[in-house]
């Protein structure tokens, strides 16, 4: 955007972003359940767990899902305080 100031560039880029208004207790539900397929909300959610581990600056595991780290806690059992 060639002759405009960072300021009006700034103006210019922030009136294209995503934003939704809405009166405090009328929010949208956060089920996105009726609106979005399982498979959308599996990749929506695997985008935001790509961005973590990179804010976390930790690389992103490479073992396969069954190789998943994990433990089972049994009903009643109890988990220790750490975790």
């Amino acid at each position: 955007m060639k002759g405009l100031d960072s300021e009006d560039l700034r103006r210019r880029r922030r009136a294209s972003w995503p934003v939704a208004r809405y009166a405090l207790g009328e929010e949208p539900s956060e089920d996105l359940s009726e609106v979005t397929t399982p498979a959308q909300r599996v990749a929506m959610m695997a985008e935001l767990a790509e961005a973590a581990w990179r804010l976390a600056g930790r690389a992103i595991p490479s073992y396969e899902r069954r190789s998943a780290p994990g433990r089972l806690f049994r009903p009643g059992e109890p988990r220790p305080r750490d975790e």
